[in-house]
Order: structure tokens, then C-alpha cells, then sequence
């Protein structure tokens, strides 16, 4: 299908001029098949969720002093508020068929779009690779547990991982990059199985402590009560900080709604993905974790010391497979699919979304993400810098497509980079854009990393994004008027 005939189907007009070479190629391009159907976006989510990271995060709630009803009305208003973001990004990118970097020429330019789509770019390289790392953690543990002989592999190391350590890592980074290799299809089908199979081995899990609590753990209690007033602060802030977890594939979501058929789709599969699937989720991790405090009488927030405390061989190889296959689930959709695509949008005549993928596999690779994450520098300042970014792009975006434009795009002009063309702005660059996310992400960057503003630091996603929407509303309110008086 030609880009012309795509841009028919998205609404735009079918006599489309040439695109230019340096901003176009199939996998950036409207998408010609809408294959995702409302389970493809259900099991998305669950590939997206069930992961050792949010197990941990939402384990370590009820530790801080929060009950389980407490853990769970927080989490379900944060996942509801997720809802409504990613159905804003999600129609964006169904209407138009295209993936995020070119959604971010609408708002930033043709050129100017790469700033959104290389910082992006880079949170999801550092978290691949991290995230491997830990799922690779996780198997060595359970492999130890099983065979206590595999601990002489432990006794020596190589740019800082230990043999074991580099047989796990590497396992789990070649599975992810054959899954990868094979492009979105591939994705699709992959996150179509694994988010099921993690479903079926926490409830099994969530049944044996049941049984060994007795069939009795309490909802209302807390092994570390605090004050009321602080109960409200942690609930407040679990939901500032699910937003700040979530805000990065809010931003790219359109990656993945652009193959959806309509946007009831993309809102249905959002639905059962996120208030129900995902609440359930964290509530079963809490539950999990309340049973095991009861049980052994100690903090256990990695499920991966709980199946450990089992003892049985089998079950600890059922659930070192099962965690890897969690953890290369939310890895595959959360930080692998959205690089692939901004690295092709950087070089579309050489970089496909497959070569970008590779650049991306290897780059997680040659960074050694194991002593990344053992820098607090690295991951608090750098990569929370970063993310803190997310939320200012967010807005932007946002404004730009539901405010300023209307909900309007011309998708061919979105790959012309001639001056004079409707995105190219000044030289290709949005500098009303900039101007509105530049001081909004200084805001948000100083409100996550300085430990003076600790008490707002789980809150600087939405600060940033309200600060970004803003400014930019202001910056624009003459090209909303004109475009509200062309359409008058």
C-alpha cells in the first residue's frame, strides 16, 4: 500500500506528494495492516505488568505502612488516571498509523522530533539492559536454590558479573533478540503468551501461601503502622509514583495502537489491561506478600526469594522460567519496540526497525547494565533526569495534537521537510515546542533529584506535564485561533 492510500484511509488527501527519503520507510510509514485486536492490547498489558519490578514496587507499599486496601485504592485511581493518558496517545496513533517519532513531528518538526525520540530512546537502551540483568539475578538465584553446586561459578567474575551470572544474562539476552529479531509480529505473538503464563504461576503461588497462612491473612494491618496523616502522604505518592513508572510508555503507546482497527479497540483492550488486570495484579502481589510476612515472619518483596523458600527443584525451574519469560515480556514492549523505532526515525535509509532493535539489543549489552545498576548515580541522576523528561514531552504532545491542532493532521506532510511544508516550522524545529518543554523538564528534573523537593519527587511526572501543557497552551494561542478560524 502506498502512502498516498494509507493516507486516504487515516482521512487526509489521497493525492499525496512524494515523500522525502530522509524521513520515510516501511516500518515508519502508516501502518497497512491493523491486525492488534482488543486481546493483543489486553495481553500487551499483562506482558507490561507482570514483572519482578512491579511485584517489588507494590510489595514494598505495605512495608512502608499502607494496608492492602490502602495499596489498592491508591494503584487503581493511578491506573485509571493511566487509562485516560493512554487513550489520548492511543487515538493519536490509531488515527494516524504512524509510531511515536513521527507523532512527535505533529507537535516538535520534522527535525526537531528527534529530541523526544533520542531521549526515549535512551531510558528504554539503559532499562533493557537493566532489566535483563534482573530477570538474569532471579534465574541465578532459583538456580542456586535447585543446585548448590552451580556456587563454584560464582567464585570468579569478568567485567563484573560472575560466570553464572554471564550464562543467565546471555541466555535471556539472545531469547530476547531472536523474539525481536523477527519484528512486530513477532512482538505481538510473544506478549500474546507470556502474559497469561505469569497469571497462572502468581495465583498458584498466592494459593500455597494461602494455605500455609491458614487461609487467613488480614487486609487492614500493616507490619509497620504509621500515622494517619502520613498513610495519606504514601497514598498520594503511590499514585504519583505509578504514573512516573507508567509515563514512559505513555508517551509511545502509538507504537503499538497504530495497528489497532479503531480506537474502540485500543480502548477496550486499555480497559481489561490496566483498572482491571493490573490492579488485580499489584493486590495479588500485596496478598502475596502479606501471606509470606505472616508465614516465615520476614520482609520477602522478590518473588524470587519466595518460590526459593519452597524447596522444591521443579517449582524453583518453574519459576526461574516464569520470571525470565515476565521480565522479557515487559522488557520486549516496554523498552525495546519504542528505541527500534526512534533509532530508524533518526536514519530511515539505512536504519530499519529491525537494525534499530539490534543497535539497541547490543548497546544494552556493551553497557554492562549490572554495574549501572549497581551505580546510584547512574540510575538516580541520570536515567531519573531522564525520565522526569517524559512527562514535559507528554504534555506537549498532548496540547499540541487535542488543543492546538484540533485532532487535524495532514499524515503526508508529516514526511515533507521542505520549508514552507506544515511541520517543518523554522528549519524543522517547533520552537514553541522547546520553548515549552526546555524549563518544564528543568522543573521536573530538579523536583525528582534534589533532595530538598523529596516530599514533591513522586509527583514530578505530573508536575512536568501540567507545566509543559501550560506553557505550550500559551506559546500557541495564536495558532489555535487560526486554526479554529479555518475551521469556522
Amino acid at each position: 500500500m502506498s502512502l498516498a492510500d494509507r493516507a486516504e484511509a487515516t482521512g487526509t488527501a489521497a493525492s499525496a506528494p512524494v515523500p522525502d527519503p530522509r524521513l520515510i520507510n516501511e516500518d515508519l510509514a502508516p501502518a497497512g495492516k491493523r491486525t492488534w485486536k482488543v486481546f493483543d492490547l489486553f495481553a500487551l498489558w499483562m506482558s507490561d505488568v507482570h514483572n519482578l519490578g512491579n511485584y517489588t514496587f507494590a510489595a514494598g507499599l505495605l512495608f512502608l505502612g499502607m494496608n492492602v486496601w490502602q495499596v489498592f485504592t491508591s494503584l487503581l485511581v493511578g491506573f485509571v488516571i493511566i487509562y485516560a493518558g493512554m487513550n489520548m496517545m492511543g487515538r493519536v496513533g490509531q488515527r494516524t498509523g504512524v509510531p511515536f517519532p513521527v507523532v512527535g513531528r505533529i507537535a516538535f518538526g520534522v527535525w526537531g522530533a528527534n529530541v523526544p525520540a533520542l531521549i526515549r530512546a535512551v531510558i528504554a537502551i539503559m532499562w533493557y539492559g537493566i532489566q535483563t540483568y534482573l530477570a538474569s539475578v532471579a534465574v541465578d538465584v532459583m538456580l542456586l536454590a535447585a543446585w548448590p553446586g552451580l556456587a563454584s561459578w560464582t567464585h570468579s567474575s569478568f567485567l563484573g558479573l560472575d560466570a553464572l551470572g554471564w550464562v543467565s544474562f546471555v541466555a535471556l539476552w539472545l531469547v530476547q533478540a531472536l523474539i525481536i529479531s523477527r519484528g512486530m509480529e513477532s512482538v505481538r505473538k510473544f506478549q500474546d503468551f507470556c502474559g497469561p503464563a505469569i497469571w497462572l504461576v502468581m495465583i498458584a503461588l498466592a494459593v500455597w501461601i494461602f494455605a500455609k497462612a491458614g487461609w487467613s491473612i488480614s487486609l487492614t494491618s500493616t507490619p509497620h503502622p504509621v500515622s494517619v496523616g502520613e498513610q495519606w502522604r504514601q497514598w498520594f505518592g503511590a499514585i504519583g509514583l505509578v504514573l512516573a513508572t507508567y509515563g514512559t510508555l505513555m508517551l509511545n503507546f502509538c507504537d503499538f495502537s497504530r495497528f489497532a482497527p479503531d480506537h474502540r479497540t485500543v480502548r477496550r483492550g486499555n480497559f481489561w489491561g490496566l483498572p482491571v488486570n493490573s490492579t488485580a495484579f499489584v493486590i495479588l502481589s500485596v496478598v502475596v506478600t502479606a501471606g509470606a510476612y505472616e508465614v516465615f515472619g520476614k520482609e520477602i518483596t522478590d518473588p524470587a526469594y519466595l518460590v526459593a523458600e519452597i524447596g522444591n527443584t521443579w517449582v524453583l525451574v518453574l519459576g526461574a522460567l516464569t520470571f525470565a519469560i515476565a521480565t522479557m515480556g515487559v522488557n520486549i514492549v516496554a523498552n525495546f519496540v519504542s528505541p527500534a523505532y526512534d533509532l530508524a526515525n533518526v536514519w530511515p535509509q539505512k536504519i530499519t526497525f529491525r537494525t534499530g532493535g539490534m543497535i539497541s539489543t547490543v548497546a544494552a549489552l556493551v553497557v554492562t547494565p549490572w554495574n549501572l545498576f549497581s551505580n546510584p548515580t547512574v540510575v538516580n541522576y541520570f536515567l531519573g533526569g531522564l525520565g522526569a523528561f517524559l512527562g514535559p514531552l507528554f504534555g506537549v504532545i498532548m496540547v499540541d495534537y487535542y488543543w492546538v491542532k484540533r485532532g487535524r493532521v495532514d499524515v503526508d506532510q508529516l514526511f515533507r521537510a521542505e520549508p514552507g511544508s506544515r511541520y517543518h516550522y523554522r528549519k524543522g524545529v517547533n520552537p514553541a515546542a522547546l520553548w515549552a518543554f526546555l524549563p518544564s523538564a528543568a522543573v521536573a528534573a530538579v523536583l525528582a533529584l534534589v533532595k530538598d523537593f523529596g516530599d514533591a519527587a513522586p509527583y514530578s511526572w505530573f508536575i512536568g506535564t501540567a507545566v509543559a501543557a501550560g506553557l505550550y497552551g500559551l506559546l500557541c494561542r495564536k495558532e489555535r485561533a487560526a486554526a479554529a478560524g479555518a475551521e469556522g
